[in-house]
This record gives structure tokens, sequence and C-alpha cells, in this order.
């Protein structure tokens, strides 16, 4: 099996070939916002779904519907600007103009790591708590964060 992205790829002729893993259900569908327009995807092996739709644009934003039920953000999107349980957002990778030809990492041997787990590092367990106490982070020497944990799991 070739390797292929799962989060939605926007071409330069606004093309997008959307795709999502349900290896158990018996039918997946596209609901592109507003409107709430549902597009029935294709069955692919090994448990995937597609969908190839053309003239969408960055900004548009969607969501699945699997077996009928509700409408659910894509778990491999690359934005989600109304947060984890909102719509998801096509965006073109190559429209950021990414500005970090000059960056200078710290040395492996020179990093001072903290690793933080965002839920308890503050009182507020979340990552506005956290940068309220970056200075105590400085003045304990730390220049390193390891951010945890990166994805939602009860434990």
């Amino acid at each position: 099996m070739t390797y292929q992205t799962i989060y939605p790829v926007i071409d330069r002729d606004n093309q997008c070939l959307f795709r999502t893993w349900a290896p158990h259900a018996g039918a997946v569908s596209l609901v592109i916002f507003p409107g709430e327009k549902a597009v029935p995807m294709e069955r692919k092996e090994h448990g995937y779904w597609e969908k190839m739709l053309h003239e969408i644009e960055p900004g548009t934003r969607y969501k699945y519907k699997i077996d009928g039920g509700d409408p659910l953000p894509d778990p491999a999107s690359l934005s989600q600007p109304d947060g984890v349980h909102g719509s998801s957002e096509i965006i073109r990778l190559d429209d950021f103009k990414w500005t970090d030809g000059q960056w200078d990492n710290i040395p492996l041997t020179d990093m001072i790591l903290y690793e933080l787990h965002t839920g308890t590092f503050s009182q507020d367990g979340n990552f506005d708590g956290v940068c309220k106490r970056l200075d105590y982070l400085k003045d304990l020497g730390i220049n390193t964060i390891e951010i945890m944990p990166v994805a939602q799991f009860s434990g």
C-alpha cells in the first residue's frame, strides 16, 4: 500500500480529495458548510472512504457523517477554527509563507527540558494557564518545553 495523506489536500485547481478512515461504517457522507450539503463518499480498500470535489476554496468548512449519525469533525483536520467539536476547515498548505529560514535551534546538549502536563501545570489546566507561568520556568533555567499530552485520552 502506498502512503497517502488522510487530511484533505487541495490543489491549485481547487480540487480537493477528502479521505477518512471508518472501517466498520456502512456509509460515510461528506457534509459541506454552509448549507449542510451531504455528499456520499466512496468506500476504498483498508477501511478508507474518499470523495474528490471540484471548485473547493480554502476556508470551506466540512464534517463527516457516518451511518446517518450526527456530523463529526475530521479527526485528521489541519484546521479547527471553532475548536475540536466545530467544523473542520480546508487549508492550502503552500499558501502559508514560512519565515523560519533563520531559525537557530538550541543544541540538544544545551537543552534543559521540562516535561509539562498542560492539565496539571496550572490551576487553569489549559494553555492560558501555562502562559501565565512561563516566567516561573524561565527562572528555573528551563529553555525547552515538552508539552503533553498532545492528544486527549483518559489517563
